[in-house]
């Protein structure tokens, strides 16, 4: 090891402890480290701060999750009343719920869900009880001889889950729940009191 009298490399004036250091310049990798950072927090600042053009990592972690716990509420297998009303609340299983509907159950309902030959499904009446999981039941086995098939064969239990969230959307939790009278399917002009 060469001492640092032999040594053409300058050394800086002042010792610590009998230690000396050499007057180099800093590595290339190391400051390419340290402006980079620099101009990174800068472009985040200006971005994310001062002209809000992304969306900032804070929330884009929060949105994240809120998405992963209404997966995990959809994909839940125990169904009860209070799943059901969460699932009406939102807004991508509405959708997917009116898509269905729209699709299978409009030409007996219409599709504002008044009812023509099937009964009304946004009164405050019901015929098969007015609960989230009487709804499920209902799709679930039909009501054979008024002439609603079992819908569980044709549309699986996701489905089911999405037709009953977008009907409930028209509802609201803890709303009167009243008994209607029988329904005749067919009937021109449902009585008021026809419901689901």
């Amino acid at each position: 090891m060469k001492s640092p009298a032999e040594d053409p490399e300058p050394l800086r004036p002042h010792s610590y402890d009998g230690i000396q250091e050499y007057d180099k310049r800093l590595p290339n990798w190391w400051l390419f480290t340290l402006y980079g950072a620099i101009v990174y927090a800068i472009g985040y600042w200006v971005l994310f701060h001062q002209f809000e053009i992304g969306m900032e990592p804070g929330l884009a972690v929060e949105i994240t999750m809120r998405e992963n716990q209404q997966t995990a509420t959809r994909n839940a297998s125990i169904l009860s009343d209070e799943l059901l009303w969460k699932l009406s609340r939102d807004p991508q299983i509405v959708a997917a719920g009116k898509t269905t509907y729209d699709n299978m159950c409009a030409s007996c309902h219409l599709p504002t869900l008044a009812g023509q030959i099937g009964p009304n499904l946004i009164d405050e009446f019901w015929l098969h009880g007015g609960h989230p999981l009487a709804v499920v039941r209902t799709i679930n086995e039909g009501v054979v001889p008024k002439g609603m098939i079992a819908w569980a064969s044709v549309l699986g239990q996701e489905k089911i889950k999405e037709v009953t969230a977008y009907i409930l959307s028209y509802h609201r939790e803890g709303e009167p729940v009243q008994q209607a009278p029988p329904w005749v399917p067919g009937q021109i002009a449902p009585p008021a009191s026809a419901g689901h």
